[in-house]
């Protein structure tokens, strides 16, 4: 609120300067008053009907006044009366609340279209609250106040409603929207003017990328104080991006957006790594070589890929070509000789990616290794040993094993085998674990070089399998049916010893109506054709290690729950296999 200001009788009188025989009047300073919106224009008059000329007029922030005297230097102490107004422009319009009281009487008028009226002489302060629409755009408050004696007071208020159930006009979309972007820091500043919106809660930034859709989560959201942001999280790709504003108010409307103002990013961004998918010897029509073939797969937004060559895997890397094309036929390469290649991939901007892991490359030899001989395959108590002649390959890269059974009449059969292990080059003997049970199978190796080819598969002459019969371990002491107890046997890896878990009759965790108070672990002994007692554990174990358990033979073994009278459980069965120590 401002206070009326006092002037002097002469400030405020009109003054009469004789000029060559005329009279030149000057108005008071008073009438020449502006009040920038929205502060209200205030205008003092002598009476309580606003007419004539006004004694005072100033600018005032609030009504909200007292005066029990004189308000102003040349009104009297009663009947008077003061008027405000102010144009001002509501944004998108909407509700308001008009809350006016008065000592004596007070008329609140919108566009001229009177909206409160308590106009007249009371000895109390009166009030009224009125609720009122607003249209979008520029509108004239005018309030009218009269005092005819006593104590003059006066105060008017006008803010917008904003709950959600009154409120449901969207705020005006933001105006002045422009976008600059640095390329050398990769941030982008977006600036918008001032929103109208008297219930204004701020601002909404959304950024998209081109060709997708503005997402439901904005990038950022501002106070009403703010009309700028900074955006340092743009991805430095070389992509556009949009962004657009709106508003939003206190009841929670949203406005639409701006128009979108688009960005151009600088591209920082390497491309993705490559991913060399073959490097291959090429044969010409005439059966000579072509060279060494190289391809990979397409990166996105490579424009280029460079192709690099070395003699050995961590070698120095040379580079032998540069092209757009998905292969690149390397002329240079001898055969039989190994190179090592890696790639990068480039884009129109110069970035360029890491380079591949090397990938290593051979021009074909189409010699295969010759066949495996010598092999000898011995039954064993673990299974099978096998034994064979080493390859005379310089290239070789494996052994494979493969067992099988026998297909066909007796006469007549085949080894219908599958690969069951690889074995490296440097190996000539391989242990092969199984149930001895007395079945009668067949083997046999192969031998495989550093391109792929097989000995077998491309030889003329026929596989040459070992037919060979199992031992047979099987205990002569069949194991019965109906344990209460489940035994689990696994074989041993290093010095541990073969490991046994059970459970049943309070093992471990697991609850029993009728718990053992022991258990014994035997294990199958074919000297004495019987199952011998190796431990007896107390009540609640369920885990066990025979340690005495050779290595490179097949275990059997049993578990029984003891109960307190001494009665065993029927046993529980398994068996596991071990190959010999390495």
């Amino acid at each position: 609120m401002n206070p009326a200001r006092r002037t002097t009788a002469a400030a405020a009188t009109t003054v009469v300067l004789a000029t060559a025989g005329t009279l030149l009047a000057t108005t008071p300073a008073s009438a020449a008053v502006t009040c920038t919106s929205p502060v209200f224009k205030r205008q003092f008059f002598a009476n309580t009907t606003l007419s004539g000329t006004a004694k005072k007029t100033d600018c005032d922030s609030a009504i909200d006044q007292s005066w029990s005297g004189v308000p102003v230097t040349g009104l009297p102490k009663d009947n008077f009366s003061v008027r405000w107004t102010v144009t001002r422009d509501f944004g998108s319009g909407g509700p308001f609340s008009f809350a006016a009281s008065a000592q004596d009487g007070i008329r609140v008028y919108l566009d001229g279209v009177r909206k409160i009226d308590l106009w007249k002489n009371v000895s109390t302060t009166v009030s009224k609250t009125v609720n009122v629409t607003i249209p979008s755009g520029k509108h004239t408050l005018r309030i009218d106040f009269a005092n005819w004696t006593g104590s003059a007071k006066v105060k008017f208020g006008y803010t917008p409603r904003t709950s959600a159930s009154v409120d449901t006009v969207k705020p005006l979309t933001p105006t002045g929207t422009s976008v600059s972007y640095d390329a050398t820091t990769g941030k982008a500043k977006l600036t918008w003017a001032k929103n109208k919106e008297m219930d204004l809660a701020g601002y909404r930034v959304f950024r998209r990328l081109k060709g997708t859709a503005f997402p439901g989560t904005p990038l950022a959201t501002t106070t009403t104080a703010t009309t700028t942001y900074t955006d340092a999280t743009l991805p430095v790709t070389g992509d556009v991006y949009y962004y657009e504003v709106r508003a939003y108010d206190k009841a929670g409307n949203v406005s639409t957006g701006t128009a979108d103002q688009a960005v151009t990013t600088a591209d920082r961004t390497a491309p993705g790594v490559p991913t060399i998918t073959s490097a291959t010897g090429e044969v010409t029509p005439t059966g000579g070589t072509g060279g060494l073939l190289v391809g990979w797969d397409k990166v996105a937004d490579a424009a280029t890929y460079r192709v690099f060559r070395a003699a050995s895997q961590n070698g120095t890397y040379a580079e032998v070509a540069s092209t757009d094309q998905l292969s690149y036929l390397d002329t240079s390469a001898v055969e039989s000789t190994v190179y090592y290649y890696r790639l990068s991939a480039v884009d129109a901007a110069g970035n360029e990616s890491a380079l591949t892991e090397p990938q290593r490359g051979k021009i074909w030899d189409n010699d295969p290794p010759p066949l495996v001989t010598g092999l000898n395959v011995t039954p064993t108590e673990y299974g099978f040993q096998l034994d064979w002649d080493k390859s005379p390959a310089g290239d070789l890269r494996h052994y494979t094993i493969h067992w099988g059974e026998l297909w066909g009449d007796e006469g007549e059969q085949v080894c219908a085998a599958s690969l069951v292990d690889y074995v490296s080059p440097d190996k000539t003997s391989y242990a092969y674990t199984t149930l001895p049970d007395g079945d009668e199978v067949c083997f046999f190796v192969d031998a495989v070089d550093d391109e792929g080819n097989s000995a077998n598969k491309w030889s003329d002459d026929p596989i040459q399998a070992v037919r060979v019969t199992e031992l047979d371990m099987t205990p002569s002491v069949a194991t019965p049916e109906g344990s209460p107890l489940r035994l689990t046997a696994t074989g041993a890896e290093g010095d541990e010893g073969n490991r046994l878990e059970w459970s049943g009759l309070g093992a471990g965790e697991e609850e029993s109506t009728d718990p053992a108070e022991s258990f014994r672990v035997y294990r199958w002994n074919p000297a004495s054709s019987a199952y011998e007692k190796i431990a007896e554990l107390p009540a609640g174990a369920f885990t066990y290690s025979d340690t005495g358990a050779r290595r490179g033979t097949t275990s059997y073994y049993w578990v029984t729950g003891v109960q307190a009278d001494g009665t065993e459980s029927v046993p529980a069965g398994d068996w596991t296999v071990t190959a010999p120590a390495a």
